[in-house]
C-alpha cells in the first residue's frame, strides 16, 4: 500500500508498505479521506513537542470497512469515521469516564502511525458508522468534535454571550456549536478574511479585530459586561493570557488551546469575578454524536469549510502550499 510519511521536519515522501493485518478486535479500514489539521502542520514544521520521526500523520479520517471482526455490527464496504484517541481503559481518567484525557493516551498520527495511508487497522470501538454522512463530511467530524467539546465544557446556553478567540478550524467549530445552542457569538481574530467568513458562512453575530482597541470594543458591545463564556482557540500564549480580560463576572473561560509555556493571570481580577477556568482536551463520544446530529440538521457547512483538496501522492508538494496564509486554507483534504 501507499503511505505518506514525514521522515523529518520539512520532508515528506510517499512510500510503499505492506497492507496491515488486523489483530483480534481490530477493523481493517480502507482510508478514503484525511483532513489536515494544525497538528499535522506542526509535525511537518518540526514544532510538535511529543513526536518521534519518522511518522505517518493523519487523525481526521474517514473510509470504508475492508474487514471487521466476526460478529461485528460493521459491514464490509460500510462508510465509517475513526475516533483517533486510543485510550487504555484502566487509568484513573478512563475509570472516571474521561478517556479523552487518558493518562496513557495514544493519538493516531502522533504517538503511533496514522491514516495517511491506504489502509489502517483500528480497534473496533474506535470505528463508527458514518450513517448518512459523506466521506468528506465524515473526515471533518473529529475536528468539529473538539469544538463541540469545548462548548460543552463551557456549558454554553442560549442565555450566554460568547466570545470565540481564534477563527481557525477549531474556533469555527466552537462557533458552530455555540450557535447551535442558541448563544450570541462574537469572534475575535487578527485576520479580517477569517472574521468575514465566520459572519457570512457560520452565522456569527459580531466580530472584533484583535488589535489594541479590542478590550474597549468588547466593553462597548456588551455595555461593560463583557462575555459569559470565552473560548480560546488561538494556540497563542499571549492571546490566552489576554483572554482573561474579556470575562464577565461569573464568567467561564475555556482553553481549547494548549501551549508549551506557562499561562498566568491576575488572581485578584479572576477572584473578584468568581470566574471558572476549564481545560478542554480532545473530544468524547457524545461530542462526536453531537457533530453527526448537527450535520444531519444542516447546521454544519462542510462544503464551505473544505477549501482545498488533493491526492495522497501529491502530499509532499501540497503541504507547503497549504501552509501559506495567502492560500486561504481552512480545511484541506487528502483523497486516497
Amino acid at each position: 500500500m501507499k503511505a505518506l510519511i514525514c521522515n523529518e521536519p520539512g520532508r515528506l515522501s510517499v512510500i510503499d508498505r505492506p497492507v496491515p493485518v488486523p489483530a483480534p478486535g481490530e477493523v481493517l479500514v480502507r482510508i478514503r479521506r484525511v483532513g489536515i489539521c494544525g497538528t499535522d502542520y506542526h509535525i511537518f514544521q518540526g514544532k510538535h513537542p511529543f513526536l518521534e520521526y519518522p511518522r505517518v500523520m493523519g487523525h481526521e479520517l474517514s473510509g470504508t470497512v475492508e474487514r471487521a471482526p466476526e460478529g461485528s455490527a460493521l459491514k464490509a464496504g460500510e462508510a465509517v469515521y475513526i475516533v483517533p484517541y486510543l485510550s487504555c481503559g484502566t487509568c484513573h481518567a478512563c475509570r472516571k469516564g474521561v478517556s479523552n484525557a487518558c493518562q496513557n493516551i495514544a493519538v493516531l498520527g502522533v504517538h503511533r502511525d496514522g491514516g495517511m495511508a491506504e489502509y489502517l487497522c483500528v480497534p473496533e470501538g474506535n470505528v463508527v458508522s458514518a450513517g448518512g454522512a459523506s466521506l468528506d463530511a465524515a473526515a471533518t467530524i473529529e475536528f468539529l468534535a473538539i469544538g463541540a467539546h469545548g462548548v460543552k465544557r463551557g456549558s454554553v446556553s442560549a442565555d450566554d454571550r460568547v466570545l470565540v478567540v481564534g477563527s481557525g478550524p477549531i474556533g469555527m467549530s466552537a462557533i458552530i456549536f455555540a450557535k447551535a445552542r442558541g448563544a450570541h457569538v462574537t469572534v475575535m481574530d487578527v485576520r479580517e478574511d477569517r472574521l468575514g467568513f465566520t459572519l457570512d458562512r457560520l452565522s456569527a453575530d459580531a466580530m472584533i479585530m484583535a488589535d489594541a482597541s479590542a478590550e474597549a470594543e468588547a466593553s462597548r458591545m456588551t455595555g461593560g459586561d463583557f462575555f459569559d463564556v470565552v473560548i480560546d482557540a488561538t494556540g497563542n500564549a499571549a492571546a490566552m493570557q489576554r483572554g482573561f480580560g474579556f470575562l464577565a463576572h461569573a464568567g467561564r473561560y475555556v482553553l481549547v488551546s494548549v501551549v508549551r509555556t506557562d499561562i498566568t493571570f491576575s488572581d485578584p481580577e479572576f477572584h473578584k469575578r468568581e470566574a471558572t477556568l476549564f481545560g478542554s482536551r480532545n473530544a468524547q463520544a457524545d461530542d462526536f454524536a453531537e457533530v453527526v446530529r448537527q450535520m444531519a440538521a444542516g447546521r454544519v457547512p462542510v462544503d464551505a469549510l473544505i477549501t482545498h483538496r488533493g491526492a495522497l501522492a501529491d502530499g509532499p508538494e501540497l503541504f507547503p502550499q497549504w501552509l501559506r496564509p495567502e492560500a486561504g486554507t481552512i480545511k484541506a483534504i487528502l483523497e486516497i
